[in-house]
């Protein structure tokens, strides 16, 4: 702020100089400009008044009597908890300059027996002020979007466990409901749809869960997947064994739901079909990264094999929603030919935002 523009506000300056003519002195110039000074003349009575509070600015005088304002700067602490400083001294070397900057000082301004050096004290006080005043209301600033943000993924954290909670109790319905039937079509898609609830319920739980906002950690949510439909699928007629390898990535929401939801309906499809009746087998679930930029999902058995020729069974709904996930994921459903049993994956690209929060 350049000498003579109009003050908003007067400053309350403590003047720190053993000599009291100079104090006098420059108590009347400074309050000529609207400022309220007190001045002391020791480092004692100085670290004593800034204690007190109510000091917005200190000038300091290098040379005192037994001691330097270097001195005294050590005891008043780092920038920020106390008020900054004007360093003051009649030695005009530019390294006594850079070395009162490096002990803390925040200005300098070299004494002068003229009336330019009370010019320069008040600009320099009036500057100096000025910029704490705004880096504090910068850093209010920042605090209050730390906060807010905090605020808003503890909520988010919330609404997540909620839905989650919420999800579950829907698919512990579902499940009570399909025990009480005994149409065997009837229960396999209630099975079906308790495994698509518990897909979507499962992405949210692990929303609940991770550090970042809008991210799942895939090997931790299709462990979770994968132990649900082994409890949900697994009974005395299909005894069969899920294998999950999972490499650790993460990827958003958007992803992380049609994943699961195509685990889902894959490993449904291969605990009803891949076996015979009565005899047990292992389903493979694979999440990779061939490529930095692109993953590959895999679900395959080593049973029966796929019939092209074979009718097709219910009324293709899996099929429909196999469709519309890998389109979510921008990605294709694939049937692998040439392995035993059945082998079928999507591969599909992946964002730069998935690929930062990689833990």
């Amino acid at each position: 702020m350049p000498y003579g523009t109009e003050l908003r506000t007067a400053l309350n300056v403590l003047f720190v100089d053993d000599d009291e003519a100079l104090g006098v002195l420059a108590t009347k110039r400074l309050a000529a400009r609207g400022h309220r000074v007190e001045a002391v003349t020791c480092g004692d009575d100085a670290i004593v008044r800034v204690t007190s509070g109510g000091v917005d600015v200190i000038a300091l005088d290098h040379t005192l009597a037994g001691e330097t304002g270097f001195s005294i700067l050590e005891r008043l602490g780092p920038r920020g908890p106390r008020p900054p400083v004007v360093y003051v001294t009649g030695d005009s070397d530019a390294r006594m300059a850079l070395a009162a900057l490096r002990a803390g000082a925040d200005e300098y301004v070299v004494k002068d027996p003229g009336p330019e050096f009370f010019e320069l004290l008040t600009a320099a006080i009036e500057q100096v002020y000025e910029r704490w005043r705004l880096k504090k209301i910068r850093v209010e600033q920042e605090q209050a979007v730390r906060e807010a943000r905090d605020r808003a993924e503890t909520l988010l954290h919330e609404v997540n466990h909620r839905v989650s909670n919420s999800l579950s109790l829907v698919a512990a319905m579902v499940r009570m409901q399909a025990s009480n039937l005994r149409d065997p079509g009837a229960v396999q898609a209630l099975q079906e749809t308790q495994a698509r609830i518990t897909a979507i319920g499962g992405v949210h739980r692990r929303l609940y869960m991770h550090s970042q906002i809008g991210l799942v950690a895939m090997n931790d949510y299709l462990k979770f997947l994968a132990d649900e439909l082994q409890g949900t699928l697994q009974d005395q007629e299909r005894p069969h064994r899920i294998a999950l390898s999972a490499e650790n990535f993460t990827v958003s929401t958007d992803k992380a739901v049609p994943i699961g939801v195509i685990v889902g309906e894959l490993t449904t499809n291969a605990f009803k079909y891949a076996y015979p009746t009565g005899t047990s087998g292992e389903i493979r679930i694979t999440l990779r990264r061939p490529e930095p930029m692109r993953a590959e999902l895999l679900v395959e058995d080593d049973g029966i094999g796929f019939d092209d020729s074979a009718p097709p069974v219910g009324i293709g709904l899996g099929s429909k929603i196999l469709r519309s996930m890998a389109a979510n994921l921008r990605g294709e459903i694939v049937r692998n030919a040439g392995s035993k049993g059945t082998s079928i994956s999507i591969c599909f690209p992946l964002d730069q935002r998935d690929l930062d929060a990689t833990r």
